[in-house]
């Protein structure tokens, strides 16, 4: 009898053991998933299935590994991104990292979507700085606060002036560069001719026209387009009613009235970059080296495409106007900002993380021979160009040494444009800029991308711009504008 009491005994005492045993090892697993603090960054684009592997596996394990995080990528296709970025944040939904575009600076901060960052840099981001010039921050400083961190650090003069071009049919038509807008015109109708399956150009470039066009060299120092800063004049001026624009608008209209453009490039303006890597189309606009961004993604649908960058009036000067054009954000309300600040240094604490996120594994997403860099599975990461940094930029085999010398040296003759670090601040101005957006979205667009008859429509569109407040909105910018060269002296 003892002996079966003291055996049910030891049954149960094991059995105890294995149900306490069973929950040590919950709690402990449980302990280390809590241990995790986790990230979200909204990010524009469609995921891969590779990209979705990568976040879920490779980089997993490394964010794990190296920073205690769990980073989650919200994914929102090109066209819904910039309207879902502002519901989202304005909804206070859990985003800790975002990109937008850093021209809008001001807007981002007075919606209340990006936070000061100078605490969680000093703390957080000092391998960054490293590799990040303090001048490279200055770019997105609003009342001597960071606000952001301008996503490419790599040579920028001429910002947004470039077209980048399908050199393959150029030459192909019988065309050997472009130096003019009559030469742009010249080769979509050759183009059209020689090749009826391609749909003209992706893009109205109309950034890269007003440079051509412009008797001043201008560049863009508010909201979106509405105002610009003259070079010479170091002035502030409404773009839509420059000379400037009108030209760019009338060209435009030469080209619709041909059958050059189609109406996606002003109803879906902001798919040019999608369109132009589908390998049907002519042009888009460029930036320094915006041709080893887009060759890959090309020559996927084109595998015997070449792209070219070229600067319209190349004699005109260059000006350094930017320090990148895009921004990182972390939201006012980000749950875990600390995190977020974490990962961007991370990845540019060294070559190894910069390569990882923006490449994948090495050996199998890509490899290195002879000191460049060759994709094994293309534009599925990271992009690059959020992220570029000149201390650990690659290039392909594919790219001529000439064309990395010319990259390398690009603002070697540049100069420094006065404007070079204003942030117009709208806060005074936030229900005017509001009114003058919708004519310009409604109306300006329209007219600058050739499909509204420039004589009839245009005298409208800018009685319109008045009623709204352009004016009172220049001289906004203006007396901000002053008041920091005045400060700069």
């Amino acid at each position: 009898m003892k002996a079966r009491k003291m055996l049910i005994f030891l049954v149960l005492l094991i059995a105890s053991v294995s149900v306490m045993a069973g929950c040590g090892s919950d709690k402990k697993e449980g302990t280390e998933k809590a241990a995790l603090e986790t990230i979200r960054i909204l990010y524009p684009g469609e995921e891969t299935d590779r990209m979705s592997e990568f976040l879920k596996n490779e980089f997993a394990e490394k964010m794990a590994a190296d920073l205690n995080l769990k980073v989650e990528v919200v994914f929102v296709p090109w066209a819904q991104y910039w309207e879902q970025k502002d519901i989202m944040l304005a909804a206070n939904e859990p985003i800790d990292l975002y990109w937008d575009g850093l021209p809008d600076l001001s807007t981002i901060v007075n919606k209340k979507q990006a936070m000061a960052l100078d605490d969680l840099i000093a703390k957080y981001g000092q391998d960054m700085l490293k590799v990040l010039p303090k001048e490279q921050l200055q770019g997105a400083t609003i009342d001597g606060k960071v606000y952001g961190i301008p996503s490419a650090y790599a040579p920028s003069s001429a910002m947004y002036q470039l077209v980048a071009v399908r050199q393959d049919i150029l030459e192909a038509v019988g065309m050997t560069d472009i130096k003019t807008a009559d030469d742009l015109k010249e080769f979509a109708t050759k183009a059209k001719a020689k090749f009826p399956e391609m749909k003209g150009p992706a893009d109205i470039i109309f950034k890269p026209l007003t440079r051509y066009f412009g008797d001043e060299q201008y560049n863009w120092i508010a909201s979106e387009d509405l105002v610009v800063f003259g070079e010479d004049t170091k002035k502030a001026y409404s773009y839509y009613e420059s000379e400037a624009f009108q030209k760019v608008a009338k060209f435009n209209r030469e080209m619709y009235k041909a059958g050059l453009y189609t109406e996606d490039l002003t109803i879906k303006y902001n798919e040019r970059d999608s369109r132009m890597q589908t390998g049907l189309y002519l042009w888009v606009e460029g930036s320094v080296g915006k041709e080893m961004e887009i060759i890959n993604a090309i020559k996927a649908n084109a595998p015997n495409a070449k792209v070219k960058t070229y600067l319209l009036a190349e004699d005109k000067p260059r000006y350094i106007t930017a320090t990148g054009g895009e921004v990182l954000g972390i939201p006012i309300n980000a749950p875990n900002p600390e995190g977020a600040m974490k990962f961007i240094n991370w990845i540019y604490k060294s070559k190894e993380n910069y390569l990882f996120a923006l490449y994948g594994v090495e050996g199998k997403d890509y490899e290195i021979v002879d000191g460049r860099i060759n994709k094994l599975t293309p534009n599925e990461f990271f992009y690059e160009w959020m992220f570029r940094n000149q201390n650990y930029q690659m290039f392909g085999p594919d790219v001529s040494q000439e064309s990395i010398d010319k990259y390398k040296s690009w603002d070697d003759q540049a100069i420094r444009s006065a404007s070079l670090g204003f942030r117009f601040n709208n806060e005074k101005v936030k229900s005017i800029e509001t009114a003058l957006k919708e004519v310009t979205g409604k109306d300006l667009a329209a007219i600058r991308s050739g499909f509204v008859d420039f004589e009839t429509g245009y005298p409208k569109a800018i009685q319109k711009l008045k009623k709204a407040g352009i004016d009172e909105y220049v001289a906004e910018v203006q007396r901000q504008l002053d008041e920091y060269l005045a400060s700069k002296k």
